[in-house]
């Protein structure tokens, strides 16, 4: 849930969102957001007592209807505390004069076995998968195009 702006010459109020490029088959999973008028992946709000992997899980369901699992790596593998995945990016985004959102970037893949169906496509008809000639046509701006290419470079081999 988002919080109000700051006072002004206040510190900016701060939310904790994650944000999911999903790749399958050489394509990404976009939406075109109706409020704010660009592509984007799924994503959102990490809400209070969440952890960040299962908020961008949480959010690709939720606006999507795909099941999928996050890739990466953890810091380590042994016994102690549960080790969360490292985003891919986490990025610093102002929303108002006042507000920012911290992002932790993820790239996922379906859970298989997946058939490329979108559950919520009937919700939504702008939501699809895109692959690199696709998204070439797509207005994306500088920062979108950027993290598209590098969800398919580096998924390539997944």
């Amino acid at each position: 849930m988002s919080r109000p702006p700051a006072p002004a010459g206040a510190p900016p109020t701060r939310d904790w969102c994650a944000t999911a490029f999903v790749v399958w088959e050489g394509r990404i999973l976009l939406h075109h957001h109706a409020k704010l008028q660009r592509w984007l992946p799924p994503g959102g709000h990490v809400e209070l007592d969440e952890l960040p992997d299962d908020a961008a899980v949480r959010e690709v369901l939720e606006e999507t209807g795909v099941h999928v699992e996050l890739l990466g790596e953890r810091a380590i593998d042994a016994p102690g505390p549960r080790q969360l995945l490292r985003p891919r990016g986490i990025q610093l985004e102002g929303i108002a004069p006042g507000h920012e959102h911290v992002d932790l970037i993820y790239f996922a893949r379906p859970v298989a076995p997946y058939d490329g169906a979108l559950p919520r496509a009937e919700d939504d008809p702008s939501l699809g998968w895109f692959d690199a000639d696709a998204l070439a046509r797509l207005e994306l701006d500088a920062e979108m195009r950027a993290w598209c290419d590098l969800a398919l470079r580096e998924t390539a081999a997944s």
